[in-house]
């Protein structure tokens, strides 16, 4: 009989594993194969990281009711396809308030930061607090009663990078304290364009996409994107502090609408001061190593194709850690959400 790996987190995966227990559902797309025949193309997630599932067309979950941005219960076994790691699923089905019993726990689906909430709070606070503009210091400090408690929560990205509950705050601080490291540094940078440029560099992400665990594009992230939408919320957090310097929101405008470098990555304009240069490569240097970051969490391979960065990269060997043990689904032990799963297949 197939042992089954029950509610195994994702990041304890390995090829050949056969698993079920619950997901968060971040995508499921109906495509077709060479030969023309349907297949569903999912994202399946916990708190631990993230897997592209397959459905093909011997799997009951073909036909089964289930929706994206939704939890799921899940059977099916783990491949290796170019050398990523993906879900075949066998059976798929949305969950029941009776799976509480069987160990269902969205808070244990959610992708979350693996740092502190408070103390990274703590930390933007300290760096963004050597701004010694009173103005700017004004600036901040309504910015973050303003946008503060979102901001705490809200993904940095759809996928690429920090891409989790507390992203935002993580990639924000990270870059805050790299700010200050730089300016440290490089003495005749302007440190408060830079840190308030950290801080409205991204804030249009609290628009673009939606809380997690949804964490897609909304329809004013399609149509006007993040760095329009962060300029905006600059202007009007400009505009409610009477007499601010006309110079002063000029050089904000261009940190926020030039922090993606280049116009192909949709920067509206390319840096032209040293303090949009360095914003640039803050936010480019953090955004690339939490792509590494989580690449090493997530898999024991030391080579990696890392998609953001288009390459392989040797990410060394990953330290040892206590391993979770494992439970398994064989003779005479509970079978909880199999047997659901089971009931689904016959109804389909």
């Amino acid at each position: 009989m197939t042992q089954v790996a029950h509610n195994k987190a994702i990041a304890d995966w390995e090829e050949g594993d056969y698993v079920q227990g619950f997901a968060f559902l971040a995508k499921k797309d109906r495509r077709q194969d060479r030969n023309g025949k349907d297949y569903l193309d999912l994202q399946l997630a916990d708190s631990t990281s993230a897997i592209a599932g397959k459905v093909w067309g011997g799997s009951s979950a073909l036909k089964a009711d289930f929706d994206a941005h939704s939890f799921v219960a899940f059977r099916g076994s783990v491949r290796s396809y170019r050398d990523q790691l993906q879900l075949n699923v066998d059976h798929c089905r949305p969950i029941s308030e009776e799976d509480r019993k069987y160990g269902f726990d969205e808070t244990q689906l959610i992708p979350s930061t693996r740092e502190d909430i408070d103390e990274l709070q703590t930390r933007l606070k300290k760096a963004l607090g050597r701004v010694e503009r009173p103005i700017l210091q004004r600036l901040v400090a309504e910015t973050l009663d303003r946008y503060g408690e979102d901001l705490y929560k809200h993904p940095a990205a759809k996928m690429m990078h920090h891409a989790y509950l507390g992203g935002l705050l993580e990639h924000t601080t990270s870059m805050a304290e790299l700010a200050n490291y730089a300016c440290d540094h490089y003495r005749d940078l302007d440190r408060d364009l830079i840190l308030v440029g950290v801080l409205f560099h991204d804030l249009g992400k609290l628009v673009e996409l939606g809380a997690m665990p949804a964490n897609d594009y909304t329809l004013e992230g399609r149509l006007v994107g993040h760095v329009v939408i962060g300029r905006d919320l600059l202007l009007k957090a400009c505009a409610a502090i009477e007499d601010f310097p006309a110079d002063l929101r000029l050089h904000l405008e261009h940190l926020v609408l030039s922090h993606q470098g280049k116009k192909e990555y949709s920067a509206a304009v390319e840096p032209m001061t040293p303090e949009a240069l360095t914003l640039h490569f803050i936010d480019d240097l953090d955004s690339k190593l939490n792509q590494l970051w989580n690449a090493r969490h997530n898999s024991d391979e030391p080579l990696q194709f890392i998609k953001g960065l288009s390459r392989y990269m040797y990410l060394g060997e990953r330290e040892e850690t206590e391993a979770t043990p494992e439970v398994t689904g064989g003779e005479g032990e509970p079978k909880g959400i199999l047997e659901v799963a089971d009931r689904t297949e016959e109804n389909a």
